[in-house]
């Protein structure tokens, strides 16, 4: 009880700076300026009145497309709902208007204070809240039990490094993590360290984002750009992050040493947050790499240019055809210990994939790929550069891995259709909206 009012007093000295945080980051990002009252529960439209209402909470792009899947079935099922999307960051909103138009309402989820928590709660009346992945807020998880509001940890993760951070708080994380209605977990290994910290009834459902279907358009988008990039080889260092794209540079500098098919191939780089498009531009500028910015890339049939070396690719929600483009892919946030980003898109689009030492937020999909024979793991940027040195010489080995990751991908499909059944225990039921 002592930490959980800490807790609530540290939120009122850190929600002053957290607006300022906000309007610093929307230099590079405008969309941070836009819609602040909704952070606190303040909203434009009067308290929604309509169908019973099914809240997903996705916190940014990742987790907006990881849901994708789930919102997909859950409005083909349950027409007779409506469904409300909630976002973090204006990235994640935008996927979510892209991915889904006015079929769905949206708008930010409050900051983790109590009183902004029951104002939204009060606005939109949901049935079910289910939230996605590693959202684990205790003022959000301790207001919906109060209010009535039946809360699901959906595709849950908890790496080893996550657990051991969690478990510094002893007795105190319990009724956090025993406050979900249900948890749905991604594999055994993350069920059981949930159960570990006090969650209850909790299933293994596997991981949603098998269930993701790469964008036809996409994939011909991707088809289209391979033919533009023309005969030499090409590789996609994808969702990269801060520090890595210097590796990535380095092993391809090595890359381009060690054979002439390196030496002619075509790296597509893309950053993985849309704030260090320019910073990473400024950084070919200056080792005078040349380089064409997909914004600046003509959509038309003209050939990439032969003397360019690097594609920069500064657009949103074209991961798919990025991939659909490439012969290998290196998945970013893996070289460096932060957690790596998800290889499973990369496998359904049938792309080999190299990722580093550090996939601990993926841990049991990237041992899956491995043990399938869909990826390489690498420890550095030489050992990236000889793994793609090989991967593009050797055609057959790259036509293996193409077929592994695919079929990977299909075999661990099913988590959507699990977890709609499961959520039916509240939607089939006919739950009103809970009362204020």
């Amino acid at each position: 009880m002592l930490l959980r009012l800490v807790y609530r007093a540290l939120w009122w000295i850190v929600a002053p700076l957290a607006v300022v945080r906000l309007w610093w980051r929307g230099r590079f990002e405008p969309g941070y300026r836009r819609h602040i009252g909704e952070r606190f529960g303040f909203y434009d439209a009067p308290p929604y009145t309509g169908r019973p209402l099914i809240w997903v909470h996705a916190v940014s792009v990742g987790e907006t497309r990881a849901a994708q899947p789930l919102i997909e079935a859950l409005l083909e099922r349950y027409p007779s709902h409506g469904i409300l999307l909630t976002h973090m960051t204006p990235t994640g909103r935008a996927t979510g208007q892209s991915l889904f138009g006015d079929r769905v309402l949206r708008c930010y989820l409050p900051y983790d204070m109590v009183g902004p928590i029951r104002r939204f709660l009060k606005q939109w009346r949901p049935s079910v809240g289910v939230v996605m992945e590693t959202e684990v807020w205790p003022n959000l998880i301790f207001t919906c039990r109060e209010r009535g509001v039946p809360l699901v940890l959906t595709n849950a993760r908890m790496s080893a490094r996550s657990f051991r951070r969690a478990a510094r708080f002893g007795d105190a994380a319990k009724p956090v993590f025993g406050g979900f209605s249900r948890v749905f977990a991604q594999s055994d290994a993350d069920a059981e360290r949930l159960r570990m910290l006090g969650a209850n009834d909790v299933d293994v459902m596997g991981n949603l984002k098998f269930d993701m279907t790469p964008p036809p358009a996409q994939l011909a988008l991707g088809a289209r750009w391979r033919e533009r990039f023309g005969e030499r080889k090409v590789w996609l260092a994808a969702s990269t992050r801060d520090g890595e794209e210097s590796l990535v540079l380095q092993a391809r500098a090595m890359l381009a040493a060690a054979s002439d098919v390196g030496r002619r191939s075509l790296l597509v780089l893309v950053p993985r947050h849309p704030q260090r498009f320019d910073e990473v531009a400024d950084m070919l500028d200056k080792v005078r790499i040349r380089y064409v910015r997909r914004s600046a890339w003509p959509d038309d049939d003209t050939p990439l240019p032969a003397d360019v070396d690097v594609v920069l690719g500064d657009s949103m929600g074209e991961m798919a055809a990025y991939f659909a483009a490439a012969d290998v892919a290196f998945i970013g946030g893996s070289l460096l210990p932060l957690g790596g980003q998800n290889l499973i898109e990369a496998c359904a689009a049938g792309t080999p994939v190299v990722f580093g030492p550090h996939m601990f937020n993926f841990t049991q999909a990237s041992e899956n790929a491995l043990t399938a024979g869909a990826a390489r793991r690498v420890s550095d940027a030489g050992e990236l550069a000889t793994a793609l040195a090989e991967l593009l010489l050797d055609d057959d080995r790259r036509l293996a891995m193409r077929t592994a990751a695919m079929l990977f991908a299909k075999q661990h499909q099913g988590a959507t259709a699990r977890t709609v059944t499961a959520l039916g225990r509240w939607l089939d039921a006919g739950l009103a909206a809970p009362q204020e």
